[in-house]
């Protein structure tokens, strides 16, 4: 299949505009405005009942906005039936046709609108996905993986101008599920069609998509690159949604040139001001964000490598450790009760300490992150068992 550059849809953005979706009283999405460019790789992330499945059905035409517009491109599709809009749908089942072969299956949505040349781009679509020597197996031949390939490969093969997917690799194992995830980024930058993902793994946005929208209570609470939102969270919910978080309460005690003074339970510490979320900005209570990666561990008292440019909380007492082989993820319990988690890659320089073990915990004061001391610090803490955010403290 002739794949095209990016946005090779002639510059047909997907747009939102100011949609809503009502059920009785209940607001699924609520006035939700949004413009996913052409030819881009979208995630839509949030946990069970955030209203992006429901966007997306919007967008394919099974759900009405109760108000809002959709477009794509110049044509607006907000009445139009879903077979009359240039969108295909792709589901976490398959839904193949068990007595027609994979090529067949692939070929069925062309050979209904009466297309030239089905077997050619049946082929070239098949060859995409990398099934071409299955063309003449029957679907109950194929593992789990090969099956959604196909379902892949019948929805490109129309070259719609939105390529939309609900959960798409929810029902592989997990190891499975990764490799899909390269292979689905692979493909969409060699079609180049704009995908919009809908899914509540954390890992699996920010492994797919250029652009994640993560959503909460019919909102976007925050949207950006994937490095952005783990890096920069706005939120309390964004923080523990996306990855794991240590959020601890600290207070502005001075102002250091380009840099804020914090007192977090009696110590000094502090951070860059361009750290600040916007909604923080001018706060002098904070909750401060340490991801469990950037955490140096030391045995009490040694003072480790951190050096004095490094902020210090003393006197933790490990509670848990638990070695994954990558790295061994510890729980400890501070001072004041809370317990925090740090990940220690695993290379060779020490070994797991049990607990019990009184440690110190040091990270780079760039590392932090800040966010407005009057939100929720759980929010986002309690979703889907399947996610993979769960943070400590």
């Amino acid at each position: 299949m002739s794949a095209g550059p990016a946005g090779s849809s002639g510059g047909r953005d997907l747009r939102l505009e100011r949609v809503t979706k009502r059920f009785g009283s209940f607001v699924a999405v609520d006035d939700l405005s949004l413009t996913i460019p052409s030819g881009s790789f979208f995630a839509l992330l949030g946990p069970s009942g955030c209203g992006k499945t429901t966007t997306l059905r919007m967008v394919a035409g099974l759900e009405d906005p109760t108000e809002g517009s959709i477009l794509i491109g110049d044509e607006d599709v907000t009445g139009s039936k879903p077979y009359k809009r240039p969108v295909n749908t792709v589901f976490q089942s398959y839904a193949l046709f068990p007595h027609l072969d994979i090529l067949e299956n692939v070929a069925f949505g062309l050979r209904r609108r009466g297309a030239k040349d089905v077997k050619r781009q049946a082929e070239e679509a098949l060859e995409l996905v990398e099934l071409s020597s299955m063309a003449r197996r029957k679907p109950a031949q194929l593992s789990g993986g090969q099956q959604q390939r196909v379902a892949l490969a019948r929805a490109i093969v129309n070259r719609p101008a939105v390529l939309l997917l609900d959960e798409p690799l929810g029902a592989l194992d997990l190891k499975l599920r990764r490799q899909m995830q390269i292979e689905l980024k692979r493909i969409q930058t060699e079609v180049g069609l704009t995908f919009v993902h809908v899914t509540h793994d954390q890992e699996e946005a920010m492994t797919m998509a250029d652009t994640i929208a993560v959503m909460n209570g019919g909102h976007i609470e925050q949207l950006g690159s994937p490095g952005e939102l783990y890096e920069e969270p706005d939120t309390t919910f964004v923080a523990n949604f996306l990855g794991q978080s240590n959020l601890v309460r600290a207070t502005v005690s001075a102002h250091d040139g380009d840099d804020l003074v914090l007192d977090v339970q009696g110590q000094k510490m502090a951070m860059p001001s361009s750290r600040l979320s916007s909604a923080a900005a001018g706060s002098a209570d904070l909750l401060i964000g340490i991801r469990p990666e950037k955490i140096h561990l030391h045995e009490e008292g040694s003072g480790g490598s951190a050096g004095t440019a490094h902020n210090v909380l003393p006197g933790g007492v490990v509670t848990d450790a638990s070695f994954t082989g990558v790295s061994t993820q510890y729980l400890v319990r501070m001072p004041w009760g809370q317990e925090l988690m740090v990940f220690v890659q695993n290379l060779g320089t020490m070994g797991v300490l049990p607990p019990g073990s009184r440690v110190d915990l040091s990270w780079d004061p760039a590392h932090t992150f800040a966010l407005d001391g009057s939100s929720d610090a759980t929010a986002g803490a309690e979703h889907d068992e399947d996610a993979a955010a769960v943070p400590v403290g």
